[in-house]
């Protein structure tokens, strides 16, 4: 038996409800953030996973459709789960972009309960490091004259490189001062300065974060 026709074996081993959809959940493979969720027939499952991007079955429109066809926000399959009863999808992905129509990076963006971390507001890191890298990236291509971040990729390399290591001796200089509150601003306009200097080199923050991971993964399993 080949692969496609195991592949072909699974799918239909799957629980579809009356209206013959399955709910699939997509995660950000690298930052772990829920993205979305949206239903998929067999023929659209099937779809997604002979194409590596993420295809559904519109149930208000009664069609296919591939997330981010005309905006360019695509999603590149990178693992495909199913629940304990075989009726839920959890679709892992590279999210390119926004995966929410409203622009946010994320559809679950309205909170009904948050919990506070120490200084009483929600963390919510990655989808603000998505969010600021989709700034960034938006900037750099439609070049808003009163945009810092476009006058900063429109000059040469080495102004985007000094920055990077000016702020980098800022933190470096707070560290030193022993000052809590200089060292998170400082480090901050690295961050930030950092991300502006990966996006000069078309690299996404995420695939940063994937290194990450994958450092992580390697301990791990050590």
């Amino acid at each position: 038996m080949d692969d496609m026709e195991k592949n072909s074996q699974m799918i239909d081993q799957l629980k579809y409800n009356a209206d013959g959809l399955i709910p699939a959940i997509i995660q950000d493979i690298n930052t772990g953030d829920v993205l979305m969720m949206a239903y998929m027939n067999r023929d659209s499952l099937q779809k997604t996973m002979e194409t590596g991007h993420t295809w559904f079955w519109s149930r208000s429109r009664q069609c296919y459709w591939q997330k981010g066809e005309s905006s360019g926000h695509v999603q590149n399959v990178k693992s495909i789960f199913y629940d304990c009863d075989a009726d839920t999808l959890l679709i892992k992905v590279e999210q390119k972009g926004m995966a929410c129509h409203t622009g946010h990076y994320t559809c679950f963006f309205n909170p009904l309960l948050e919990q506070s971390t120490e200084n009483g507001k929600q963390a919510g890191a990655s989808t603000i490091l998505s969010e600021l890298t989709e700034v960034i990236r938006e900037r750099k291509e439609k070049r808003p004259e009163d945009s810092y971040v476009a006058s900063l990729l429109g000059g040469e390399r080495k102004e985007v490189a000094r920055k990077v290591g000016e702020e980098a001796m800022e933190v470096v200089l707070a560290f030193e001062e022993n000052s809590n509150s200089e060292i998170i601003k400082e480090s901050a306009d690295l961050l930030f300065h950092l991300m502006v200097m990966l996006e000069s080199q078309e690299i996404s923050f995420n695939r940063v974060l994937g290194e990450l991971a994958a450092r992580r993964a390697g301990d791990k399993s050590s």
